[in-house]
């Protein structure tokens, strides 16, 4: 019984810490962006809300929270992107 707590713990230590990992990065600075770090920040949020939605059902979801997960952290590169193209034409 141990044994199977113990794995059952891990499991989750891994599950959460993979979560904290996986959250978007790579923010725009809001001084010179406000608009595309505001949506960074709310697709964090999103992406947060997801991952506690799968927790709450077990990850049974079909495998669309996931890919909604993925989507997210795809916006948030073109987000990147698009500020580092604002700031190559000076602006």
């Amino acid at each position: 019984m141990t044994k199977i707590a113990m794995l059952v713990c891990a499991c989750a230590c891994t599950l959460v810490a993979g979560t904290a990992l996986a959250r978007p990065k790579d923010n725009v600075s809001s001084a010179r962006h406000p608009n595309i770090a505001a949506a960074q920040r709310l697709s964090t949020q999103a992406y947060e809300k997801i991952a506690a939605a799968q927790k709450a059902n077990e990850f049974d979801l079909g495998g669309h929270a996931q890919k909604a997960k993925d989507l997210l952290e795809q916006a948030n590169r073109e987000l990147k992107q698009a500020a580092e193209a604002s700031n190559a034409n000076g602006h």
